[in-house]
């Protein structure tokens, strides 16, 4: 048996209690604060696991000789151990706000094992440092409790997210970091080979290929904790490489994804956070939750759905809804439930404004009161056809009604995001409460109005819902694929897809996006090759790990998530990366930079 030195720990900052009363135990840790008071100087102790107080006493039997000297010149952040024996603290001086705030450590000497210079920030819970100089220190950042607390629970989810799938037959399977380039997604990270002058590996946007592969050779469940890497402009919920739980299954159907999934993360947000979710979660078709919430992630912590009034419109003396029915558009309009009296006129020219932003013409507005409705529109809604409109609308007195008329996608998308508006406004929006669903059945095509083509709307393998189509070419805009997305309080947290295991009907769709027999070849021969050889129905999804765990914890973005993220430039500030490289390293791979020095 190992021999243990003296200066290690016997027990964490965070483990002490009652219990261990008159107990001798050594802690290692971080002085977070210190506080001298004459012959008294009292420690608090700090490592991932806690803070304990620590109280060195210049009279007390038992301390080291040159012990109280030493602990007077310590500063915030040296790294000490202490050895000591554990006391009860009086009743009135018990600190509830600590697992260790009953019991402190009186020392009987005290090892420094590193001395820190002064932080360029203090390390606070709520601390006052810019995003930027915390990231130039990250490590330093990282002691903080908030962002140590996101790093324990993040671990907490990904072991539980482990636990549930490998308890259902999934396989661990790492795919490769360096592979190969692919048209039609987001820009690549490259790397230039040495071996092979000239060509260049890609780092991998996602797994899915090589996931897919793994189907056909006969893995059947296939999971992977993967690292991705995408170079696109950056948001508060994207990074150039992130997390994701990657999965495919052999043999099934849509339910059977869902429902794994659905269990799947079920298990991690309750072992990881202590949310425990609704369910079933509900599951809509594409077309149900565009006409319903006016987008595909609908937030389900509040009601507030569209309605659609376009047949009372087509009816309506109002002049700007009938043009806008004649024209082929529709009308449609919102509940704001007691919401007439919080929104005066400014507050409505507001919303106003935002729909404007957003496509739309303007917004028709009225508040239910006792005797009909008043605002913009009530002088067309007088008498009957105010009751009529007041009831389709399912309002009451107290209610705030709002309304765009125009063509379908732009009254979708501007109540859509006036929904959302509107329900953060009203505080409906709670982040403390988790609202999840499945929207299928997704457009397998979207046009792309710059290239002036089609272009797939979820990724090229995914299957068409109907396997016997036989011309991309008709009726493009309804082709509906077996698509689904997972969301949570109108995060689209997850996507996947049952994927197309035939190579003719791969083939097909890849002719349609205008990728070339020679250009399937080059980029997706192996695929097409596999399925020559018997490729099973197979699907799955990919679940975004940092967004889900940014939402879980209620953070705005997922960078207090990361443990070493990059800035919204795609830049280490602690690591200075990306940087330069030598001359000679770039005469090894025959390669040269065409870039402008600054300057």
């Amino acid at each position: 048996m190992k021999q243990r030195a003296t200066w290690q720990r016997t027990h964490t900052c965070g483990e002490l209690t009652i219990s261990h009363r008159d107990q001798a135990v050594v802690l290692n840790g971080w002085i977070e604060n210190h506080r001298h008071h004459g012959q008294l100087i009292f420690l608090d102790l700090r490592d991932r696991y806690g803070v304990t107080q620590v109280v060195v006493d210049q009279e007390a039997a038992g301390l080291a000789a040159g012990t109280f000297d030493t602990v007077r010149r310590l500063g915030a952040e040296d790294v000490i151990a202490v050895h000591g024996k554990v006391r009860a603290r009086d009743a009135d001086k018990v600190n509830k706000n600590r697992s260790t705030g009953a019991i402190e450590l009186v020392a009987t000497s005290v090892t420094v094992l590193s001395e820190a210079e002064t932080p360029p920030f203090e390390i606070l819970d709520k601390v006052e440092a810019n995003e930027e100089l915390r990231m130039q220190y990250r490590y330093l950042d990282l002691r903080r409790r908030p962002l140590q607390e996101a790093m324990q629970k993040r671990a907490r989810f990904v072991t539980a997210i482990r636990n549930h799938l490998a308890a259902n037959g999934f396989l661990d399977i790492e795919t490769p970091i360096l592979t190969k380039s692919t048209p039609e997604g987001a820009r690549d990270y490259l790397v230039p080979s040495r071996v092979h002058p000239g060509k260049f590996f890609a780092l991998p946007q996602s797994p899915q290929i090589f996931k897919q592969l793994c189907m056909v050779a006969g893995l059947d469940r296939y999971y992977q904790i993967a690292r991705c890497f995408r170079d696109e402009d950056l948001r508060a919920d994207r990074q150039p490489e992130f997390t994701q739980i990657d999965l495919e299954m052999s043999f099934v159907e849509e339910h059977d994804v869902l429902d794994l999934v659905e269990g799947t993360v079920v298990a991690g947000l309750r072992e990881g956070f202590g949310i425990d979710l609704p369910q079933p979660f509900p599951r809509f078709d594409y077309e149900e939750a565009m006409a319903q919430y006016g987008c595909d992630k609908p937030d389900l912590r509040f009601d507030m759905k569209l309605i659609d009034c376009t047949e009372l419109a087509r009816r309506s003396s109002f002049k700007v809804f009938q043009g806008a029915v004649e024209l082929g558009g529709i009308v449609k309009g919102l509940c704001a439930k007691g919401a007439a009296e919080q929104f005066s006129r400014k507050g409505i020219d507001e919303l106003t404004a935002f729909v404007n932003g957003l496509g739309a013409k303007g917004l028709a507005w009225a508040k239910v009161t006792p005797t009909g409705v008043e605002g913009s529109i009530a002088r067309f809604y007088a008498g009957e056809a105010g009751a009529e409109l007041i009831a389709h609308m399912g309002a009451v007195p107290g209610d705030l009604l709002l309304f765009v008329a125009d063509q379908k996608k732009v009254v979708h998308r501007a109540l859509g995001d006036l929904r959302l508006k509107v329900g953060g406004m009203l505080g409906l929006r709670d982040a403390s409460v988790f609202r999840c669903c499945w929207v299928l059945n997704f457009p397998m095509f979207e046009w792309h109005e710059e290239k002036a083509r089609w272009q797939f709307a979820h990724n090229p393998f995914s299957a068409p819902v109907d396997w016997s189509i036989d011309d991309f070419g008709q009726d493009t805009a309804n082709i509906r694929s077996r698509a689904y997305d997972f969301v949570m309080n109108g995060w689209e947290l997850g996507s996947g897809s049952i994927r197309i295991h035939r190579p003719a009907l791969q083939a097909k769709v890849f002719e349609f996006l205008g990728i070339t027999p020679e250009q399937q070849r080059a980029n997706f021969g192996f695929l097409l090759d596999a399925y020559k050889y018997g490729g099973p129905p197979h699907g799955g999804i990919a679940l975004g790990v940092d967004r889900m765990v940014a939402l879980a914890l209620g953070r705005e973005g997922i960078r207090d998530v990361i443990a070493f993220p990059k800035t919204s430039m795609a830049f280490d500030l602690m690591a200075e990366a990306p940087g330069g490289v030598s001359p000679e390293q770039m005469a090894e791979l025959q390669i040269a930079s065409t870039a402008k020095k600054p300057g």
